[in-house]
């Protein structure tokens, strides 16, 4: 029978997704911390390397180290630096000289076998001469010789072969045997922007919407919309999300506050799409035409900025879909179509699509929108409501678009189950919405934290969402402005991609009764807002999330999502983590160190004593080190326990640069 474990077992390999059926995920500048399990019988030492090739065929071998758990792991840092698909595998093998080295430390001085370790060394010495060559393969032979020189006291030759130059050789050229390779794994490697970005949403709508003498209003065009993007780059976005562009249905169109009864100039809720305008591949005619959007998208770019478009895949009841393709959707037997509910809610808005029916024709033509406004110059798609939708459409889409242009990105709103919010990023999906706004206390965010940046982070690359057009939540209602700045310190800096909707930076916490959104939302209205008015009146805290979103740009490792460790503080709403890259892998070539420490209670002032794990930063235990606060400007001298007051009224949070002390 053969067997399937090797000579040298090389087991659970990360990183992989649950039964390997799907390439693993990340991005161009990742720092991945590839792991095996690697053993063999009886007490001799093993070697073991991580083999990576890269799309372009090159081959890079990083020795693994063992994490000395007690579980047999190895890992490896590496970088990758290259899209397309990585393959890798795991290397073990039989480190005879390290079996050798440590039988012989405890042997010779001990007069034990002397001759006969010495004999052993200096073979491998001379098994490594002949795989060097120049000065490696003289400086190992001539260690062979004096090793194996009886005439020599055995403690002398001992000490000679322990020469730092000798070893370094060795390592370069150490003796393998018994060697055995793991399978072969991929590593799909996308761009930068597929994990890592800071995302704000804002209603084009509503950006230089002005309201008429008799109440009625003139919307926003994609031209005024224009003039905001100036200040949101100035902040520090990367990219701009736009909700539904394309004409909004007026059957059953929603009044203001999800209200049946809309008054006459209601705009309607964009994610009811199409009317008698047009469908999915049009623009709402307020707003301007496809031209207007194509001038938009390019002086976005011009800005700094790449537009996500939303993809919602649905349609009013005036949609163009629902008499030309009546089979998309699902026919009630009083022979009514279905609306979208999600009880106690009702989208009577809102026709849901039924992929059943004609499968293939509605691939078609979804693959048709989305070509359109690739070709408009859109490559960031927000995919609204995606587990809604059949997985195997998602899995096909994404792999059919990403095969003929490689750097789209798909991000899902899944709100729902933790199983499908997985499948969803396990089949395709470059990132998505997470738990992230309702995790707030202590307790909850670290479990969350944990989670997000361990096993699954082979698979789902999550967004950090502070508000939504539907998502105000409780925290933030009652929490005032050390709520708001908390939670946008915890996103921007936790993980690689956060988001915020416009008006959190206005801190707008009035909630409708009852619910977990704003009155007056904006989705059933226009909300044109005095930024302006704001700034002289010093009511926003965007100079606060510009500072956010400066820290992230200059400190790589808050980009890393693998990077993340959980340390402790005395105190249970002292939130404290730490994120570290090492210097080989930084354009400056120095450790990049990041701590954040937070008071997750907004109502109060806290002090504790903070733990922190020096080895998580680079450092040993009872090293003092500089910490610089990038938010206050203040500087003090840690350890490994340290006292931290942050009363939530001045600032909430510490973000702190690790710099090693002079002392």
């Amino acid at each position: 029978m053969d067997v399937l474990s090797g000579r040298i077992p090389v087991l659970d390999l990360y990183p992989q997704q649950p039964g390997n059926t799907f390439p693993a995920k990340a991005v161009e500048g990742d720092v991945i911390p590839f792991r095996a399990v690697a053993f063999r019988e009886g007490h001799d030492r093993i070697g073991v390397t991580l083999v990576l090739r890269s799309p372009s065929g090159r081959e890079r071998r990083v020795p693994m180290e063992p994490l000395g758990d007690g579980f047999d792991r190895w890992r490896a840092l590496a970088q990758v630096d290259d899209r397309g698909t990585w393959r890798w595998h795991v290397e073990a093998w039989a480190d005879e000289w390290a079996t050798w080295h440590h039988n012989a430390e405890i042997k010779i001085p001990a007069d034990i076998d002397t001759e006969l370790m010495a004999t052993i060394g200096a073979q491998l010495l001379s098994r490594a001469a002949k795989s060097a060559t120049g000065a490696d393969a003289t400086l190992l032979a001539g260690a062979a010789k004096a090793l194996g020189d009886s005439r020599a006291p055995i403690l002398q030759r001992w000490a000679s072969v322990n020469d730092p130059a000798i070893l370094d050789a060795v390592d370069r050229h150490r003796p393998r045997s018994l060697e055995t390779a793991s399978a072969e794994l991929e590593l799909r490697v996308e761009r930068t922007r597929a994990a890592v970005g800071a995302w704000y949403e804002f209603f084009p709508r509503s950006e230089g919407a002005v309201r008429r003498s008799d109440g009625t209003w003139r919307s926003g065009t994609f031209e005024t919309a224009a003039k905001r993007l100036p200040a949101v780059k100035a902040m520090g976005f990367d990219v701009l999300y736009l909700p539904p562009v394309h004409p909004i249905g007026e059957v059953n169109r929603k009044g203001r506050n999800n209200t049946l009864t809309p008054q006459p100039g209601d705009p309607g809720s964009p994610w009811a799409i199409g009317s008698k305008h047009g469908g999915h591949d049009a623009i709402h005619p307020d707003l301007g035409t496809i031209d207007d959007f194509r001038a938009f998208v390019a002086k976005a770019a011009d800005a700094g900025l790449e537009v996500a478009m939303d993809l919602a895949l649905q349609a009013a009841p005036d949609h163009p879909w629902v008499t030309e393709h009546p089979e998309w959707f699902t026919t009630l037997p009083d022979g009514s179509i279905a609306f979208a509910e999600n009880p106690p809610k009702k989208y009577q808005d809102i026709y849901p699509i039924n992929f059943d029916n004609d499968p293939e024709g509605i691939v078609a033509e979804v693959r048709r929108i989305i070509d359109q406004w690739i070709a408009c110059g859109v490559r960031i798609f927000r995919v609204d409501n995606p587990h809604t939708k059949p997985l195997w459409f998602w899995e096909r889409t994404i792999r059919e678009v990403n095969e003929e242009h490689g750097d789209i990105v798909f991000l899902a709103e899944a709100f729902t189950r933790p199983a499908v919010m997985q499948a969803l990023g396990k089949v395709g999906f470059q990132q998505s919405y997470t738990y992230f706004a309702w995790r707030n206390t202590k307790a909850e965010l670290e479990e969350y934290l944990q989670e997000v940046s361990g096993e699954q982070a082979a698979w789902f690359k999550p967004a950090f969402w502070v508000n939504t057009p539907d998502i105000l939540t409780e925290y933030l209602q009652f929490g005032g402005v050390p709520a708001f700045k908390v939670r946008a310190a915890i996103a921007a800096t936790a993980v690689p991609t956060w988001g915020m909707y416009a008006g959190y930076e206005l801190i707008e916490a009035v909630a409708r009764p009852g619910a977990e959104e704003a009155i007056d939302n904006e989705k059933y209205e226009y909300k044109p807002r005095d930024w302006e008015q704001a700034e002289r009146n010093g009511t926003t805290i965007a100079p606060y999330i510009t500072r956010l979103n400066e820290i992230r740009a200059e400190h790589p490792a808050i980009r890393q999502l693998w990077a993340l460790d959980v340390h402790w503080s005395d105190d249970d709403a002292v939130l404290v983590y730490s994120k570290r890259v090492e210097g080989r892998f930084t354009e400056t070539g120095e450790d990049d160190t990041i701590i954040v420490i937070a008071n997750v209670d907004p109502h109060s002032a806290r002090q504790t004593t903070v733990h922190l794990d020096l080895t998580k930063l680079g450092l040993r235990p009872g090293d003092r080190f500089e910490a610089h606060d990038l938010i206050s400007g203040e500087t003090w001298t840690w350890s490994d326990h340290n006292f931290v007051r942050l009363d939530a009224f001045v600032e909430p949070a510490h973000i702190i640069h690790v710099r090693r002390s002079e002392a």
